[in-house]
């Protein structure tokens, strides 16, 4: 299959710093998540960008501290609403903090804080959604305890705030519908990934194992990062992270054969963003050969429950759900070319045979509306031979 590239590049700088070499409206998605106001292991960050959170905090004034951090990330907003495109989408995961302070336990929403900043830019807010994240603790309880009224509600949730800039995105040459029905998803992924409320999506390794200045790297999975990309963009788009970390976001955008930029201030994490880097082909080309197999787990089950589908993708010689879906090409990668400067180019290819002749099962049979629905205890046949 013919080959295509995407090209990636780290910045290492402050967000805003950063953000200066980005052109104006080149962005058509953002992916990221800042550090987390009124969370006590970035107290030292904001305190070091200014003064005047420090001596908040010492002085026990936690709304004036959270009002001076969330100013400091309003400038950060202010230049994506630079650099998106029209109809460009920024999606900000985010949890609320809770703390006590002066001697008084609440909650600072960081959420509607920064909800109020992005209004005041303009960007449009689109359903959010609220990442349920697991835990195993079996008391995980605050406050006190069993005792009434001081037990407090746990915070086990943290939400990805979704805002557009201005309208529903266009698409209006032949080459860029083309390229929107590839960038398609399937009927059963739309199902999951859509929903409200992420209950399947555990939280990865925060572990640093002292290759930076904190313990944790407080990274979201890179499976949060892959979701968003591909509800919220098509191949060939430009993604941003002004919060890049250890590198997810331009990981997740190598595997959905995006381009990406990723902005990062700690130049300790170097090392690690380079080695998960070099790590992505093989991660990335797993999660291609599962959504393909799955999907074909699904349409078996759903033949069996339901009869005969109706579309055909001809690429991949199975059935799917919606015309919709009939044009699916999922990327895979070739190879990953350290060109300067941090900066990478990435090959993708298509791939019709993306596991082992011994591993593939036959096609599905192709199927159209004149297809015959299954009397109830009929054994359907799925698949030839």
């Amino acid at each position: 299959m013919k080959a295509m590239e995407s090209k990636h590049s780290v910045i290492f700088a402050d967000s805003v710093a950063g953000m200066a070499e980005i052109e104006d409206r080149s962005v058509r998605l953002v992916v990221t998540s800042p550090p987390y106001p009124m969370i006590e292991m970035w107290d030292g960050l904001f305190s070091e960008m200014d003064g005047q959170i420090g001596r908040a905090l010492q002085r026990e004034r936690g709304r004036e501290a959270f009002e001076k951090i969330h100013r400091l990330l309003d400038l950060v907003w202010r230049q994506l609403a630079r650099v998106l495109a029209p109809s460009g989408i920024a999606c900000i995961n985010i949890g609320d903090a809770v703390r006590s302070i002066g001697g008084k336990f609440s909650l600072f929403a960081n959420h509607a804080r920064i909800t109020s900043g992005m209004l005041s830019l303009g960007f449009d807010l689109l359903p959010s959604i609220i990442w349920k994240k697991s835990t195993s603790s079996p008391t995980k309880f605050m406050g006190s305890g069993m005792l009434p009224p001081t037990a407090y509600v746990t915070l086990e949730h943290e939400f990805v705030l979704i805002f557009r800039k201005g309208g529903a995105r266009k698409f209006t040459t032949p080459a860029e519908k083309d390229m929107r029905r590839k960038s398609a998803f399937f009927w059963e992924e739309r199902n999951k990934w859509f929903t409200d409320v992420w209950i399947d999506l555990p939280g990865t390794s925060q572990a640093l194992e002292g290759l930076a200045k904190r313990d944790r790297s407080a990274a979201f999975p890179l499976e949060l990062a892959y979701r968003l990309i591909n509800m919220y963009s098509v191949q060939g788009d430009m993604v941003l992270d002004p919060f890049l970390g250890t590198g997810t976001t331009v990981q997740a955008a190598m595997a959905s054969g995006r381009n990406s930029t990723g902005i990062e201030n700690e130049h300790d994490l170097k090392p690690l963003i380079l080695e998960r880097i070099s790590r992505v082909p093989e991660t990335a080309n797993k999660i291609g050969r599962n959504r393909l197999d799955n999907h074909i787990n699904f349409v078996r089950e759903r033949q069996l429950l339901m009869g005969p589908l109706k579309h055909w993708n001809s690429y991949y010689g199975f059935a799917v759900m919606t015309r919709q879906e009939t044009e699916i090409r999922i990327p895979f990668i070739k190879s990953i070319t350290y060109v300067s400067d941090n900066r990478f180019k990435v090959s993708h290819e298509y791939r019709r045979d993306w596991r082992s002749p011994a591993e593939q099962p036959p096609p599905a049979i192709p199927c159209n509306s004149v297809c015959p629905r299954p009397n109830r205890g009929t054994q359907l046949k799925l698949f030839t031979s």
